[in-house]
């Protein structure tokens, strides 16, 4: 019996591309926008926690067309500017 012939493989290369869809894949611009629900009659609040917080509101403020507000709190160093939601940055994992 033969075996298969020799693949070059470079598995620092494989293992890298892999991370990088990874993450791709988990950013907030390619999941929250799929899973936000039709914008009710009336305002919007959001209100969040959490180290992606900011990323997430920012997805929200750009995908949402209703009224819209809110806040969200992040750790300190993942804040992003956001026009509609308060962004506030925090002490973590020791709350400040």
């Amino acid at each position: 019996m033969r075996g298969l012939p020799a693949c070059e493989i470079d598995p620092a290369r494989v293992l890298t591309r892999l991370y990088w869809a990874m993450i791709d894949a988990a950013a907030a611009e390619n999941v929250v926008p799929r899973h936000l629900p039709p914008p009710p009659a009336g305002r919007t609040v959001v209100v969040g926690a959490g180290k992606a917080a900011a990323a997430m509101a920012r997805v929200v403020e750009e995908s949402w067309e209703g009224e819209l507000s809110g806040v969200v709190v992040t750790r300190y160093g993942h804040g992003l500017a956001c026009s509609r939601i308060h962004v506030l940055e925090a002490g973590h994992p020791h709350p400040d």
